[in-house]
């Protein structure tokens, strides 16, 4: 079934005050939900709720965070977010990295204590409407082998860029460090399909297309798949992310990262406090004068485009042209959501006495 932005958005953020969150914090969380679900992202969107709920049940979530800031210079900072909603702590975070990009021509916020914050790429589109460029990241749930490994040691562990432009849209660059996110195989397990070889290994680190593999002991792997295809590099990519999130932080690493997941356990020694996230913004007039970037970046993404392709498609795509289209077509005609999705927001609602 297809939901108005409207009436999804509307039901979201009363999940959320029932929850415990200030109507000010709720909003946002919202906003920054129901934002993967208009970007065509639905695997980060209000397909996770109910997740968010079973945390905050757990007592992993706390609604009424005092969000702080722990250590800074003038152009770094590191942020407690007191386990509250990643939805939330996120933004909030990004927001001081770009006072600090203001100040001092760039801002760099490490964050600890955080939850789930859902798509990276949203806290780095913060930056694009100051004319600065931002970059986001988060350390996640561990499950991804590193190459050569039969051991789950990383999360997703997302990156996401957004560089304005000027006449033509902003670049936005936004992706795990895997072949594919877990909440791509939770699609396909909804959706009762298989999985395309070189997302996941089984148990015994054989390569499978079973999208359950990962609650029978599997894990996902780094982008790449194998050696062969690059997969030191995705596991490279995925390490970075999370020594810039959790051990610059102060966050748990590895894997110790609490997991969002249910079927994975609590670690029992921690070595941090909550999951890790790692903000950015840059001033482009700390480079070159804004319009002079943004008429070269217009001329960047409009050669691009012009690009001779192999026939496959009809024409190069640049970051975050499928988001922003996808982004259109459901402000203006609605959200579809899956059967299964649409099962867990009434037993959510059913929970908290409201209407979906």
């Amino acid at each position: 079934m297809t939901h108005s932005y409207e009436k999804l958005t509307d039901f979201t953020r009363q999940v959320f005050l029932h929850m415990g969150c200030p109507p000010a914090d709720a909003k946002l969380a919202t906003e920054v939900l129901v934002a993967a679900d208009l970007r065509g992202i639905d695997s980060h969107g209000v397909a996770r709720l109910a997740g968010y709920v079973r945390l905050w049940k757990a007592g992993r979530i706390n609604p009424t965070p005092q969000i702080k800031v722990v250590h800074e210079t003038p152009s770094t900072a590191t942020v407690d977010g007191d386990a509250g909603l990643g939805l939330v702590v996120g933004p909030k975070a990004m927001e001081i990295a770009i006072a600090k990009a203001k100040a001092a021509g760039s801002g760099w916020v490490a964050v600890r204590n955080s939850n789930h914050y859902g798509i990276a790429g949203y806290h780095a589109m913060m930056a694009l409407q100051h004319d600065m460029i931002g970059m986001s990241m988060t350390n996640a749930s561990p499950l991804v082998a590193p190459t050569f490994a039969n051991e789950r040691m990383l999360g997703t562990n997302p990156i996401a860029v957004a560089i304005p432009a000027g006449s033509q849209p902003p670049f936005v660059a936004d992706f795990a460090t895997t072949t594919a996110a877990n909440g791509k195989l939770e699609i396909l397990q909804r959706q009762e399909k298989e999985a395309p070889l070189g997302w996941i290994q089984d148990a015994q680190g054989q390569p499978s297309t079973n999208p359950n593999e990962l609650k029978e002991g599997g894990a996902l792997l780094p982008l790449g798949g194998d050696r062969e295809h690059g997969s030191h590099k995705g596991y490279c990519l995925g390490a970075i992310v999370d020594i810039f999130s959790a051990v610059l932080s102060g966050a748990n690493y590895g894997p110790w990262a609490p997991p969002f997941v249910s079927f994975l356990p609590m670690p029992d020694d921690p070595v941090g406090a909550g999951l890790g996230h790692f903000m950015g913004a840059m001033r482009i007039d700390g480079f070159r004068p804004a319009e002079e970037f943004k008429q070269n970046m217009d001329k960047w993404i409009g050669r691009f485009r012009q690009t001779k392709t192999t026939g496959e498609a009809p024409a190069v795509l640049i970051p975050g042209d499928p988001e922003r289209e996808m982004e259109a077509e459901r402000r203006a005609h609605g959200i579809p959501l899956n059967d299964k999705v649409e099962q867990s927001l009434q037993e959510v609602a059913e929970e908290f006495k409201l209407v979906f």
